[in-house]
């Protein structure tokens, strides 16, 4: 009998979000990953602090780890205070990650994160895509059907 596919991330938090990702790159497959953290880290995720903006995710000796991510240092921290842009391992099942190497050997693919947030368990995620970039005549395109839609519904709010 098949898997059946999970729900939508049960996202009670949203702490940082990557909307340019959307637009530099074709989404085809997403991931939940939990990330390792020190204690400092968490407490600065939950103050709403966290950049994922110029981020990455790589592979490496069948391990993945989440590249230049920005947690500031917490504000109340002592001398253990954490690294602000350390790289972190993300928890994942052994499938998921051959998964990922496949496609990013293979088909050329990347793999960035989406955003951080807290699930409702209260456990730190990330939400990690295989994306492939766009190319600027892409780009122009997906801004002309933004556009295009948004003038639509503005044109069928005002007819009625």
């Amino acid at each position: 009998m098949a898997r059946p596919t999970p729900a939508a991330f049960d996202k009670v938090k949203t702490v940082a979000e990557n909307r340019r990702a959307r637009y530099d790159y074709f989404i085809e497959d997403k991931f939940e990953a939990g990330i390792a953290l020190s204690g400092t880290e968490v407490k600065s995720l939950r103050f709403g602090e966290g950049s994922i903006a110029e981020s990455y995710a790589h592979v490496h000796d069948g391990e993945a780890w989440l590249i230049n991510a920005n947690i500031p240092e917490f504000s109340h921290g002592n001398r253990f205070n954490h690294e602000p842009k350390r790289a972190r391992k993300l928890l994942l099942h052994e499938r998921e990650i051959e998964k990922m190497i496949g496609a990013v050997e293979r088909k050329g693919m990347t793999l960035i994160p989406l955003s951080i947030y807290f699930n409702g368990r209260g456990r730190a995620k990330v939400e990690l895509a295989l994306a492939k970039g766009k190319q600027t005549h892409d780009k122009r395109e997906s801004t002309k059907e933004r556009d295009w839609k948004r003038d639509k519904a503005r044109l069928m709010r005002d007819r009625g």
